[in-house]
């Protein structure tokens, strides 16, 4: 890779809320503007896109299930997929993603960012492996526990790993290149499974194809090096310096800058010993194993018990909560089930138009998320979701399906009788519509800015706090997996959408409330900030100063 990167347009205007600098911090902050960059570099794209590729996994893993599901017919234990057995092979995946996000919290800090990737590939291959050679429905849930225990892992470390890398001008932009690999990954598994739905035992090769991405990012991530704010953490500061001059390269002003980020870390690594009550525990957390996990609860209670992380803790749960509760995974797991049972000739072909408008949102969403900000999307987004979803209820109501044809076992063997004669086109291309307009929204908003999670925590509890925020999301990922086949029987398709809606309702309230704006702020600015309250008068005033600075400096 090489060493090139953005030009070296430096300011001394940051922008920062008014009170975000203080005496001896003035120096610094000017040092570690990044606020002027003009673009990321090489280096730092390539260890986005190469980091990125757990992305790709994600998506095609969570996306290839919904084609496998209406493929296997009686491949697994000689018989058909009851209700039961699609629920528990979908929501494996999530729970033990679920499972591991907190593990794997604890394990980044022990071992490393880039570790915990390697270790997810690993898991990855294995998973797929074990998915493609099932015989019975049993060894299909343990297939996709592996793989679920590699999401978890990598859903969570792969945006921090990426946060701690990017500078702060273009973190969401480069955070968001995660979430287009997903997209992407669902883009990629609904293409395969189309391709594959109509060969026999063509769901082996949908599942199997999984293991290829992952051994080829096992090889590449030896070639990637640990996120400088983990090395000055373990005491590597020089070695977390070559890496700085590469992510912001040559030039005027550019050494400047890798001092000024170093300082801006250690002050903050000072402070977080300094308010430690065991110095001793704190040193020998460097070298001894059993220190690193004893101190685990010391972690734990710091994330809840101090207010500035504990409301960092609270933001980044309450969005990633939202991203699942508010139901898309059900379209991701669900859609060819849907779409069968709505009588369109190619369901598979047809969730290909979800996976492709999710994808081309979340290109939208990487080219505003730095420009109009987290906050802004995410107000702007959240109601676009909840019209399309009350669109979709309106419709399914005139269709008025009869309960038993929700069921997967008759949507997967032959269309419902009352849309075969005659069918109601009118409404069937209103609910398609209506669902790809939820995904637009969704992209743009939910589904990118709560993978920002990492830039909320200080570096003391980021692992932990990113890993617990993660854990909520595949909680309530499990739980629409196991509720939303049910709920369609029980509430009735109508019925399903709007709680789905009532969701959003209350996101968007929450998220006005409580969300501050973080675009363009440092890592250790957004810890400052919420250090001193929710912060989102001041941050939304800081970050217009900022664009009107950036404006006028480019």
């Amino acid at each position: 890779m090489t060493d090139a990167a953005a030009e070296p347009l430096i300011s001394s205007n940051r922008g920062y809320p008014h009170d975000a600098r203080h005496g001896e911090d003035s120096a610094e902050d000017v040092e570690a503007d990044e606020s002027a960059l003009v673009s990321p570099g090489l280096f730092i794209w390539g260890l986005t896109i190469c980091a990125g590729v757990s992305g790709l996994l994600f998506g095609y893993d969570t996306g290839v299930i919904s084609s496998t599901l209406i493929s296997i017919d009686t491949s697994l234990s000689h018989r058909s997929l009851t209700t039961l057995d699609k629920s528990l092979i979908t929501s494996s995946t999530s729970f033990f993603a679920l499972l591991a996000s907190p593990l794997t919290g604890i394990l980044a800090d022990a071992l490393g960012r880039r570790s915990i990737i390697l270790i997810a590939d690993i898991l990855f291959v294995a998973g797929a492996l074990i998915q493609a050679f099932s015989t019975t429905v049993s060894g299909m849930i343990v297939g996709r526990s592996v793989v679920g225990a590699a999401v978890g892992s990598a859903s969570f470390v792969v945006p921090m790993y990426i946060s701690e890398l990017a500078p702060s001008a273009f973190r969401g932009r480069l955070v968001t290149v995660s979430s287009l690999f997903i997209t992407g990954g669902q883009v990629v598994a609904y293409t395969v499974g189309w391709i594959f739905s109509t060969r026999a035992h063509g769901w082996r090769w949908m599942v199997g194809l999984g293991a290829l991405p992952a051994a080829i990012q096992f090889c590449l991530l030896f070639a990637l090096p640990e996120t400088p704010r983990y090395l000055v953490k373990v005491g590597r500061k020089e070695h977390a310096r070559r890496v700085l001059r590469k992510v912001y390269g040559k030039g005027e002003g550019m050494e400047a800058l890798v001092n000024g980020v170093l300082r801006r870390v250690d002050k903050e690594i000072r402070e977080e010993e300094e308010a430690a009550d065991d110095r001793n525990v704190a040193q020998a957390a460097k070298t001894s194993w059993k220190a690193k996990f004893s101190r685990v609860n010391d972690k734990f209670l710091q994330l809840v018990n101090v207010g500035g992380n504990r409301r960092a803790l609270i933001i980044a749960c309450m969005l990633q909560g939202f991203q699942q509760l508010c139901g898309f995974n059900s379209l991701m797991y669900f859609s060819a089930t849907i779409f069968r049972l709505l009588g369109f000739s190619s369901p598979t072909l047809t969730s290909l138009s979800i996976a492709l408008t999710n994808l081309a949102f979340t290109l939208v969403a990487f080219h505003a998320i730095d420009r109009l900000g987290r906050r802004r999307i995410l107000l702007s987004s959240i109601p676009v979701m909840l019209l399309a979803l009350l669109l979709s209820a309106t419709a399914f109501h005139f269709l008025a399906l009869p309960p038993a044809a929700t069921a997967p076992e008759h949507a997967s063997t032959h269309p419902p009788q009352h849309l075969a004669a005659p069918p109601r086109p009118f409404w069937l291309v209103v609910i398609l519509l209506a669902l790809m307009l939820y995904v637009a929204g969704y992209a743009v908003g939910l589904g990118t800015v709560p993978w920002q999670q990492a830039e909320l925590f200080p570096l003391a509890v980021r692992s932990l706090g990113s890993a617990l925020a993660t854990a909520t999301n595949w909680a309530g990922n499990t739980l629409v997996g196991l509720t939303f086949l049910p709920m369609m029987d029980v509430l009735t398709p109508t019925g399903t959408f709007a709680v789905y809606a009532g969701v959003c309702v209350v996101a968007w309230g929450c998220v006005w409330r409580v969300y501050p704006e973080t675009a363009g702020l440092g890592l250790e600015d957004v810890a400052r900030l919420l250090a001193r309250g929710w912060g989102v008068g001041e941050s939304v005033e800081g970050f217009e100063a900022r664009r009107r600075r950036s404006g006028a400096l480019r």
